[in-house]
């Protein structure tokens, strides 16, 4: 029996049923939709039964542990009717994502549109050797989270073209990018800007305990490192041995880019991206590094923290695709003059029409959501719940990681959940003997995988919208069959091999 004909194994089977009832389930607005009227019944049930909480919770404002209260509110109130009713725009103007995604696709589009994006992958494919494609790809991702949002935009379309581009499913490439940047997003082998934030909200809840007492930012160094090195090679052989084998051939209209042989006119249009290249670098470093640069901060001069370069990097990585995808076009002869960058652009943002409204829903459910306090409730019990256990340290640890998986995929926000878990976690670990760094590591091995299948994480729907321009009849389910198995994957090994990081006592960080 050849390859192509063997039967599919138990868990391909899973996946397949799994991606069916995925994809029969309505539209993925009026899933949103009927979670909004869920919301709504499930507030107004908490309310009347007086659901509350009391914990300690770091108050960003003053920059305290402080003591807070959270009770259950009502949509059917007058204040909520108001805020459902008036908040609509609000909701939508706030929403993060919505402005990330369109001033990301200016530049995108134009490097797209010129062709810029299909050269640099076809000589990727050229110069990297085909089986080293996926460990490529899994490591930038990963390191993508230096660059905050940057690689749900830019990473995860160029991992799915770039696979098609050598003849492989491009549903993989796109699971490969995605797992990469989502499910390994608390770690690298960088210190990158949210380890700062993470970092102050801890040394705040140790001063609960021991005000003599901090870590500083490189305090889980090693251990991110170990974990980087360790998904790289988790993600490539989920890919390989289980996403691959169950996606087949691929079948699709969807055409392969060209021969992967450069023109003239393509090596021309290269030089003119790398002139231009150095040249937005050059207007960027201007900004950014002499002293007292309108990028740095105002206050303490810093190019990282809390700088206004860190704030909008978006926007210099959009600047950097306009201005070298005009280059290559003009170099390459695909784009001529201003009309045809401008056309590009509007040709991406109006592939964003469904996105953009289903993004709008989105933001609605979670501005609703949040305002019940219903997620805040639930965190705060399941913590409580744990501590009452009284669990030996290492369980109470394993017992802190899989709460924060369950939390994760109604608060995908990492610093949100952190505010909340660290003043109850951290001192009570400490008490149990274990350094706040090892709750802070826990706390990376539990934000991070659900965040491939939450449809609450920002950009779930825009995987989607991409897997279906690679296959039409794709959905939701489509993208979390293709994800539960890192999911998984990820989840138990990367817990099992915390458990060992901590039970062996290898240091943590510098």
């Amino acid at each position: 029996m050849s390859e192509a004909a063997a039967p599919k194994t138990g868990m391909q089977k899973i996946l397949d049923t799994v991606e069916r009832v995925g994809n029969r389930v309505p539209h993925p607005v009026m899933i949103f939709v009927y979670l909004i009227g869920i919301v709504i019944v499930l507030s107004t049930i908490l309310s009347l039964f007086g659901a509350q909480v009391s914990y300690q919770a770091y108050n960003p404002a003053t920059g305290d542990i402080e003591p807070a209260f959270t009770a259950a509110r009502s949509l059917l109130t007058i204040e909520g009717i108001r805020l459902m009713y008036t908040g609509v725009v609000a909701n939508f103007m706030g929403f993060n994502a919505v402005g990330v995604i369109i001033v990301a696709m200016v530049g995108v589009g134009v490097a797209e549109e010129a062709g810029l994006v299909k050269v640099l992958i076809r000589k990727l494919v050229i110069v990297a050797p085909r089986w080293a494609l996926t460990w490529i790809l899994t490591f930038v991702g990963i390191l993508s989270s230096v660059a905050a949002d940057a690689g749900y935009l830019v990473l995860i379309p160029l991992a799915a073209a770039a696979f098609l581009s050598v003849g492989r499913h491009p549903l993989a490439g796109l699971a490969v990018g995605f797992a990469s940047v989502a499910a390994a997003f608390l770690v690298n082998i960088l210190i990158v800007p949210v380890d700062g934030i993470l970092t102050e909200i801890t040394n705040d809840a140790i001063r609960l305990v021991d005000p003599s007492k901090s870590i500083d930012l490189a305090a889980n160094v090693w251990f991110s490192i170990g974990s980087t090195l360790l998904l790289t090679v988790l993600i490539v052989v989920i890919t390989e041995r289980v996403i691959e084998p169950r996606l087949g051939a691929y079948t699709g209209d969807y055409q392969v880019p060209g021969e992967n042989v450069l023109s003239e006119a393509e090596y021309r249009g290269l030089r003119y991206a790398g002139f231009a290249l150095l040249a937005v670098m050059g207007f960027i470093a201007l900004l950014l590094l002499p002293p007292g640069a309108p990028l740095r901060n105002p206050t303490t001069g810093a190019i990282i923290s809390g700088s206004p370069f860190m704030n909008s990097l978006i926007v210099s990585i959009a600047l950097i695709f306009l201005v070298t995808g005009a280059a290559y076009g003009r170099g390459a002869g695909t784009m001529r003059t201003a009309n045809d960058v401008i056309a590009a652009i509007q040709k991406s943002i109006a592939g964003l029409a469904g996105l953009i409204l289903l993004l709008l829903v989105i933001s609605q459910f979670i501005a609703f959501f949040n305002y019940t306090n219903m997620a805040t409730l639930a965190a705060v019990s399941a913590a409580k719940f744990l501590e009452w256990l009284s669990l030996p340290s290492i369980a109470l640890i394993i017992g802190f990681v899989i709460a924060v998986f369950g939390i994760d995929l109604i608060i995908t926000a990492a610093i949100a959940k952190w505010a909340i878990f660290a003043p109850v976690f951290v001192p009570l670990l400490m008490q149990l003997g274990v350094e706040p760094e090892v709750v802070l590591a826990a706390y990376r091995v539990g934000d991070s995988p659900m965040n491939a299948i939450t449809p609450l994480n920002a950009y779930f729907a825009m995987i989607v919208t991409f897997a279906i321009k690679y296959q039409k009849e794709a959905g939701v389910g489509t993208v979390i069959a293709l994800m539960l198995p890192y999911v998984i994957w990820i989840s138990l090994v990367w817990t099992i091999f915390l458990a060992g990081w901590y039970l062996l006592g290898l240091p943590w960080g510098v």
